[in-house]
């Protein structure tokens, strides 16, 4: 009996990390540029701490520059923010901060999640509904995973559960494999912001690399398959 074969998975598409956001002025002018240049799928937005006032002030500002172009605008942390401001979910960091936030979230709105330190914790995340697992991100201290264990990390979740999966990349070439590892969202931030060519360039290099990775590996299935 033929095996029947395995649908082909979509190109990982960008999810874009903002700087620290305290003044919105110079993101709410670039970032429609940026979102017609690269297929974003959605922006986290990271604000400086201050009055929640300020903060949804800043969001809704934010807001109309991400979401009419597509994307979906997610806030690091501040669930509590999210519906007041406009925004499409938030991003969480580790299994309390998901299970406290749940309740506000769901079911209309997006909960993903970083933090998992184990495969334990990535799996908890799964069962509890978050709708995608972040892995690779610095922790408290700034420590990461290497590549190759953010890579295998990647891969184990990729085969094995439904929810998407999300690589953080520190550079294009953390962005290239990742995606060959099997995320289905590469996330790209400071590295973008800090290029001296400008984000625009580094975007659309880091969205080549990941369309490189995802050409290798669907030619690589098709031969197997064949």
């Amino acid at each position: 009996m033929a095996t029947k074969p395995v649908p082909p998975r979509p190109v990982p598409r960008l999810y874009l990390a903002t700087p620290e956001v305290d003044d919105p002025a110079s993101l709410v002018a670039n970032l429609p540029g940026l979102l017609a240049g690269a297929d974003v799928a959605a922006v986290l937005l990271r604000l400086k701490p201050t009055d929640p006032r300020g903060m949804i002030s800043r969001i809704k500002a934010l807001a109309p520059a991400v979401q009419d172009r597509g994307a979906a605008l997610l806030l690091d942390g501040h669930p509590e923010l999210v519906a007041r401001a406009g925004a499409d979910g938030a991003h969480l960091t580790g299994i309390e901060a998901l299970n406290e936030a749940l309740p506000s979230l769901k079911p209309d709105r997006i909960a993903g999640i970083g933090g998992l330190a184990t495969r334990h914790d990535s799996m908890t995340a799964g069962e509890l509904g978050a709708d995608y697992v972040l892995f690779g991100e610095p922790d408290a201290r700034g420590k990461r995973p290497s590549v190759e264990a953010i890579a295998e990390r990647l891969q184990w979740w990729a085969e094995l559960f439904e929810p998407p999966c999300v690589g953080f990349a520190a550079s294009r070439e953390e962005a290239y494999e990742f995606a060959l590892a099997g995320a289905d969202f590469v996330l790209a931030g400071d590295f973008v912001w800090a290029d001296p060519r400008g984000a625009a360039v580094a975007l659309t290099e880091v969205e080549q690399a990941i369309r490189q990775a995802y050409a290798e590996t669907s030619g690589k299935a098709k031969a197997e398959q064949g």
